[in-house]
């Protein structure tokens, strides 16, 4: 039985700058694993964020192939490519980047209305989902939470269209120990459901200590640790 939800093969993307050029992902090859927390950890520079966003299908690699649900989504264009980032991966971001003129719960409900889901519908599921990440604050705004509760939020909307597929960049990074460690557990938690995986560049030790598997990358190459 083949439990990875995503297969990336010889992924290679370069950047130029002038004569120079940038080697940020260099032949990468890449399983990620349902019900899996899986960390990529790497100095500054390093590419960690670059290939997260190859992915989730935010940048197009050079060469290679990512392959989800049989499909190389490498080969995807226009409403193809939209329709699969809001149906199959879910993005968390360090800054939260949420709306701050809308409420906690308009935030988690917008991708929703994006997919099209009655008003109903997405205002019951958004509610459970905030729930679930432990917000029972629905119609505030963003900027009157915390940053550990920002980022519950940004968490329970990249769930929202129900994605098996959550990439995170660096979401304990604005955030103190304590809070991030909660954050980071309900990571790992999320991995338990529904075949789920969770994708994580990150500096922060503890993340690595709780994901089941760790990778390095350096010099565009990728290497699992644990």
């Amino acid at each position: 039985m083949n439990d990875n939800i995503l297969e990336a093969t010889n992924l290679k993307k370069y950047f130029s700058y002038g004569r120079k050029t940038l080697k940020v992902a260099d032949g990468i090859n890449f399983n990620l694993k349902k019900n899996t927390l899986t960390s990529i950890i790497g100095k500054s520079g390093s590419g960690k964020t670059t290939l997260l966003y190859l992915i989730g299908a935010l940048y197009s690699p050079d060469e290679g192939s990512i392959i989800v649900d049989g499909h190389d989504i490498t080969l995807l264009k226009g409403h193809e490519l939209n329709l699969f980032r809001r149906e199959k991966i879910g993005l968390v971001f360090q800054d939260y980047n949420l709306i701050p003129n809308l409420s906690v719960l308009e935030n988690v409900m917008l991708p929703m209305e994006f997919a099209g889901i009655p008003f109903g519908e997405r205002r019951d599921r958004a509610k459970k989902l905030l729930t679930e990440v432990g917000i029972d604050i629905f119609n505030q705004r963003p900027t009157r939470l915390s940053g550990g509760e920002q980022q519950r939020v940004a968490i329970a909307r990249a769930l929202a269209n129900q994605t098996k597929i959550i990439l995170a960049d660096e979401p304990t990074g604005n955030l103190d120990s304590e809070t991030g460690l909660k954050i980071v557990e309900l990571l790992h938690n999320l991995t338990k459901q529904d075949g789920r995986a969770v994708l994580v560049v990150t500096h922060d030790q503890e993340i690595s200590k709780l994901s089941d598997e760790v990778y390095h990358i350096k010099d565009g190459k990728l290497t699992l640790f644990k």
